[in-house]
């Protein structure tokens, strides 16, 4: 199946879809040795790891070099955020036929003015629903087999009434998924669940504007799909971390070596074995 139809297969059995979000070829080795079924590249996790915050600062060709790297490191769909589509219908249409080329099987759209800012930041600015709606259309036309997936970001800046016109407005457009962003309250989870006629994602991650609920509970709701865009970043952050002020107080890592993976495990994860298999075969003689 196409990375597409592998989406659209999972979305259809009973159990919400959990995409963890990773951001390069290693984060995405690790998930899906997890035992995840779909991946979410993550648009603030990939500016992060380039040392930079999410305010749509990196550009198309450096998101869609990671985008290769994470597509390329497994064979599970990946759902790839694609910010503000990097301008306007037009630029949205090239957008499309770039991620899709790539291999996702599934880009989120937004409704923010460009240079976008993290959905869990204040201070987004929103374009019009209209606006909007023409780029989702561009982006319906534009796509061969990939999901579209339109994302509001007005409930912060509007109200959640806002954010369930615009939603509802989206999904007329025939998107295959609407993600309406940070919600405040389990009440707001159901409430955009009720009134919402389209197939759902949610953003579920720690310490974020949104309360984390159940996988179990958003699918009973009618959640499809379910992101997790920065937990396996921030660990890594931490982690990274402790081993730092290790090597800075000791001049080893001795004192945390119970928390670094073992050089078998390291070389596990990214599949050594087969490489050097490979290059035994093909070795002269």
């Amino acid at each position: 199946m196409t990375p597409a139809a592998q989406l659209r297969h999972l979305m259809q059995a009973d159990r919400i879809v959990i995409a963890p979000g990773v951001y390069d070829g290693l984060s995405a080795r690790i998930a899906a040795a997890a035992g995840f079924s779909a991946l979410y590249c993550s648009g603030g996790a990939v500016a992060r790891s380039t040392g930079v915050p999410d305010l749509g600062l990196l550009s198309m060709t450096e998101v869609l070099a990671r985008l290769r790297e994470v597509v390329d490191a497994s064979s599970l769909p990946v759902i790839a955020d694609a910010d503000t589509g990097y301008g306007n219908a037009v630029n949205v249409v090239r957008t499309v036929r770039e991620f899709e080329r790539v291999g996702a099987a599934a880009i989120h759209l937004e409704d923010q003015v460009s240079p976008k800012k993290c959905g869990h930041y204040a201070g987004q600015e929103l374009i019009s629903a209209e606006e909007m709606v023409q780029k989702l259309r561009a982006a319906l036309d534009a796509r061969r087999d990939m999901l579209i997936i339109a994302r509001t970001d007005a409930r912060g800046r509007a109200g959640l009434d806002e954010a369930l016109r615009r939603a509802r407005l989206y999904a007329e457009t025939g998107v295959d998924l609407v993600f309406v962003e940070a919600p405040v309250s389990r009440e707001e989870i159901a409430t955009i669940a009720r009134e919402v006629p389209a197939p759902l994602l949610i953003n579920m991650f720690e310490g974020g504007r949104t309360p984390l609920m159940p996988a179990d509970e958003l699918s009973r709701l009618g959640y499809r799909v379910m992101i997790v865009p920065s937990d396996l970043q921030r660990a890594a952050i931490k982690a990274m971390q402790v081993v730092a002020a290790a090597l800075v107080r000791d001049g080893s890592s001795a004192a945390v070596r119970d928390q670094l993976a073992s050089f078998a495990e390291r070389e596990e994860v990214v599949d050594l074995e087969s490489w050097t298999n490979l290059e035994a075969r093909y070795a002269h003689g």
